[in-house]
């Protein structure tokens, strides 16, 4: 099905920032009818724009229907940019992409439902997961947000179709219509404040998943944080159906051994499920149980969803073994919060740790250090890294780069009998790669270049 491509006629639209959701929003709401005026500071995004027809220009935004501003640029902390200190001036409402793609499917007058997944940790997988178990199920779903394709870009669904959104508090922050039918927010630890003022402020931004919800809607959340906890105690006085999920204990669907429950009992053996290991997979899956029992899915279609799950890449990935040393891509794992889940799934692991360290650094990790058989540290903060390291008596070295500490990685794993190589980088990856994407595709071919060398 396609959208009219008269459906946004008579509006118009400034989108900035031309990256991987600002270019295929452009294309999408030109393609609803509307007039689109697009600019990026980079002169060759503006090329790139120049160069499909669209018009660039530093946009006059007065009497425009809004601002469509690329989640990456702030429009109000740590520094509001230019055009987005205007359109507040003007009054322009400045808005996510999903609230549009909301906007355009309601006024096809399609019913298809929407399902939004937040939380610090764990969204792409319960995004790709509940994606997943839907398409298993037979059912019409189109998947992506901050996951995969940008929100505007998905195509138009029928009354039984699912949209599956991944939404950022940077998204969160500019909805103002787009009710999610079901909505998750999974936990919450200390991640982006620059963006957010404090925690109270990323906290808000992420409740925002639940706006506009009425009494036929769930609110699903974690409970396995003291925030989590209290956003669910207070979300129960508003009117949608509030449900809990845990990694640990507890909640309306969590672990009974490496069982997934709900309220009627076992759903699926995760032991069976290899893209899902670790309590924080427990509760992945469980949100998606729940998710997934609202959306109307049968539990059967549940369970063979969750046990064929293929995983996502650079989330656990194993991306290579070689003499039964397993080579696991972690990329994802950007914060010490996320690289805390993957350390526990492994008793003896050779760490590759690094990048730019977010606030806090590794030291939440220090509970999990007695697992680390060696860290290998790469990037601008691997002294950082080292301090901590070397005030709990780990054994380290900074080797700079990743093709060095996957080198020394394997020759790590064998000397020291551990059977783990484990990228989890509990920093971000801008100082020396594009993305954690391109960082884990580095190791993941790193560690295929290896198991050819070490080849008979």
């Amino acid at each position: 099905m396609n959208f009219p491509a008269t459906l946004f006629a008579g509006q118009s639209f400034a989108v900035v920032g031309l990256g991987r959701m600002g270019l295929p929003a452009a294309r999408a709401l030109l393609a609803l009818g509307a007039e689109v005026v697009v600019w990026d500071d980079s002169p060759a995004a503006r090329e790139v724009a120049a160069a499909e027809g669209f018009t660039v220009a530093d946009p006059v935004l007065a009497g425009m229907t809004a601002l469509v501003l690329s989640p990456g640029i702030p429009h109000r902390l740590p520094r509001v940019h230019p055009i987005a200190a205007r359109a507040i001036a003007a009054g322009v409402p400045i808005l996510s992409d999903a609230d549009l793609l909301y906007r355009a499917v309601r006024a096809t007058g399609s019913e298809a439902r929407f399902a939004g997944i937040t939380g610090t940790n764990g969204k792409s997988t319960t995004t790709a997961l509940l994606a997943h178990i839907a398409a298993t199920a037979g059912r019409p779903v189109a998947a992506g947000g901050n996951l995969g394709a940008a929100a505007l870009s998905l195509p138009l669904l029928g009354d039984d179709g699912i949209y599956v959104l991944e939404m950022s508090s940077y998204m969160l922050e500019r909805i103002a219509t787009l009710r999610f039918n079901t909505a998750c927010m999974l936990n919450l630890s200390p991640d982006h404040i620059d963006r957010h003022g404090d925690m109270a402020g990323y906290a808000r931004a992420k409740s925002a998943i639940f706006d506009r919800q009425e009494a036929e809607d769930t609110a699903v959340l974690g409970i396995d944080d003291a925030m989590s906890r209290d956003m669910a105690d207070t979300l129960r006085a508003g009117r949608a159906r509030v449900l809990t999920v845990s990694g640990a204990s507890g909640g309306d669907a969590g672990p009974d051994g490496a069982w997934v429950r709900d309220a009627a009992g076992h759903v699926a053996d995760l032991a069976e499920a290899r893209a899902l290991p670790g309590a924080h997979n427990m509760q992945n899956a469980a949100a998606a149980v729940l998710m997934a029992e609202a959306l109307g899915i049968a539990r059967a279609d549940i369970a063979s969803g969750l046990l064929s799950y293929p995983g996502l890449p650079h989330r656990q990935e194993m991306v290579g073994e070689i003499n039964g040393i397993r080579f696991v891509n972690d990329s994802k794992a950007t914060n010490a919060d996320s690289t805390a889940w993957a350390l526990g799934c492994y008793d003896r692991v050779i760490w590759i740790a690094g990048g730019m360290a977010k606030e806090g650094g590794i030291a939440p990790l220090a509970p999990l250090f007695p697992r680390v058989a060696l860290a290998l540290l790469i990037g601008r903060d691997a002294p950082i890294l080292a301090e901590t390291l070397a005030a709990h008596g780990v054994a380290h070295r900074v080797v700079e780069t990743l093709e060095r500490a996957t080198a020394e990685g394997f020759a790590a794993a064998r000397e020291l009998a551990a059977p783990v190589v484990l990228l989890s980088p509990a920093c971000a990856s801008w100082d020396q790669f594009t993305g954690f994407d391109q960082r884990g595709d580095r190791f993941r071919a790193l560690a295929h270049d290896l198991a050819q060398e070490a080849a008979p």
